[in-house]
Order: C-alpha cells, then structure tokens, then sequence
C-alpha cells in the first residue's frame, strides 16, 4: 500500500508563486514515479506534470509549461511542484498520483495511488 500526502497550497494572488510538496510513504520506493494533476470543481481531472523516477525526464502540460517545475527527492520519497506567475485558471484542487515507473502513460486510469489534494487558489 502507498500513501500519498501532499502540502503547500494557498490562496496567493496573480503573479505570485507557490510550491507544493507530495510525501509518499509504503511501498514506494523503486515501484512508483509520482506526478500532479489538477481538478477544477465540475471539471474533469487534467494532468499536470509528470517526472521520471529514475531518470528525472520532465513533462508539462502545454498550459504550465514555462511557469512549473516538477521535481524530485529520491531519497525523501518526495516530489514537489514550483509554481511561478500564477494566474487565475490556475486555481484548481491539485492532487499527487503514483504511476508504475516504467509507464510513461499519463492518462487517469494509469495511476494506482492518489493523494487527498490541496487547494490552490489565485486572486486576480
């Protein structure tokens, strides 16, 4: 079993910055890459940003890419989320997921384990 827990949101205005952090404990270690995801109430789940466990190759979402940087802490089991100018779409409940770390599939149902989110809220 994997347990995911992610911190870090906020309310921050536009052009702020905000940086989250997504702890894993359980069986996570080598099995498990972790990735963020977004939902926006009544909208669907949206992939964010994914990072290679073991080779640390990133990918971005076109609507965050240039803003947020994703990366990782092998040894902490830990992935985090850099979130610079940030606007006010991007205001959305954002979640941590652990995929098998030989996909490279981001589509939803890839995923095993979902954290419980943390809010992120930007003012305008």
């Amino acid at each position: 079993q994997v347990q995911l827990v992610e911190s870090g949101g906020g309310l921050v205005q536009a052009g702020y910055s905000l940086r989250l952090s997504c702890a894993a404990s359980g069986r996570t270690r080598g099995s498990y890459a972790m990735d963020w995801f977004r939902q926006v109430r009544g909208k669907e789940r949206e992939f964010v940003a994914a990072i290679g466990w073991r080779a640390g190759t990133t990918v971005y979402a076109d609507s965050v890419k240039g803003r947020f940087t994703i990366s990782r802490n092998v040894d902490q089991n830990t992935v985090y989320l850099q979130m610079n100018n940030l606007k006010s779409e991007d205001t959305a409940v954002y979640y941590c997921a652990a995929r098998p770390y030989y996909s490279d599939s981001y589509s939803i149902q890839n995923y095993d384990y979902w954290g419980q989110g943390t809010q992120v809220t930007v003012s305008s």
